[in-house]
């Protein structure tokens, strides 16, 4: 790839704040990236977010079928011309219908990592490999008490392993993010306990995150869920207290009081 200055200078393109538009440009990352996704030949790969296309290439080298979505028309112009090989769709990746994948492997924009991500669980897939801000992967991960510990934390453990593969400093982006990045390996699992009522486990879950300083009785008053709590577990304790298999136990009660 030429010099990657020149390519934004010449494509018109203005790395935003709003967009998460921070380029990859180191290629060394992108190929260890590939690498840790283990792709096959003629896997279906999604990418979110191609950019100039650095991740992009070396997808294709795998002899994978390659799609890419793209908001930014000028950005996926310059993948449409420089990538013929891939299938571009240009829009909202949060908006659009997402093609069936195998494989998901994206430098996701740090402004929509979180719906982006939610959108991936709820996804039938084998793997993905992501890079998005250290902060937000060590919050997928982060264990039961630490303040790290949250919605994110829960709605990954329900659904997959996660795994910090490695930081990535900022001086390997251009323009430099001010925060270390991290690349995460996720693998979808079988939810590691049982969820008869997996609907009311993620309202628990947003009612006692969205106040996690309060009471779990007081949240779940707040939020409706409950009127009496009388017989309930953990009602004197705070969200960020229970693992995510107590959680389950905190639903199936409730939901054997409904």
């Amino acid at each position: 790839m030429r010099g990657v200055g020149r390519v934004i200078e010449g494509l018109g393109v203005r790395p935003t704040k709003g967009k998460g538009q921070n380029f990859l440009i180191d290629g060394r990352v992108a190929d260890r990236q590939v690498a840790a996704a283990g792709i096959s030949q003629g896997d279906r790969v999604l990418e979110i977010g191609p950019g100039l296309g650095i991740l992009t290439s070396r997808l294709l080298e795998t002899g994978a079928d390659v799609t890419c979505i793209e908001i930014d028309g000028k950005l996926a112009g310059h993948v449409r011309s420089e990538y013929p090989s891939a299938n571009l769709i240009e829009g909202d990746a949060l908006k659009v219908d997402w093609p069936g994948f195998d494989v998901f492997v994206s430098n996701l924009p740090y402004s929509v990592s979180t719906p982006i991500l939610f959108k991936l669980l709820d996804a039938d897939f084998r793997h993905a490999v992501v890079m998005v801000q250290k902060e937000f992967a060590e919050r997928m991960v982060a264990d039961v008490g630490t303040p790290d510990y949250s919605r994110l934390t829960v709605g990954c453990y329900v659904k997959a392993e996660c795994a910090i593969l490695e930081t990535v400093p900022p001086s390997r982006f251009k323009p430099q993010p001010k925060v270390d990045s991290a690349i995460v390996s996720i693998r979808p699992r079988p939810t590691p306990f049982p969820l008869p009522n997996p609907g009311l486990y993620k309202k628990i879950v947003d009612a006692c995150f969205g106040q996690r300083r309060k009471k779990i009785r007081t949240c779940l008053k707040n939020a409706g869920i409950v009127s009496d709590d009388e017989g309930l577990p953990y009602m004197d304790e705070r969200i960020e207290r229970l693992s995510p298999e107590q959680i389950g136990e905190l639903a199936d009660a409730v939901a054997n009081r409904l």
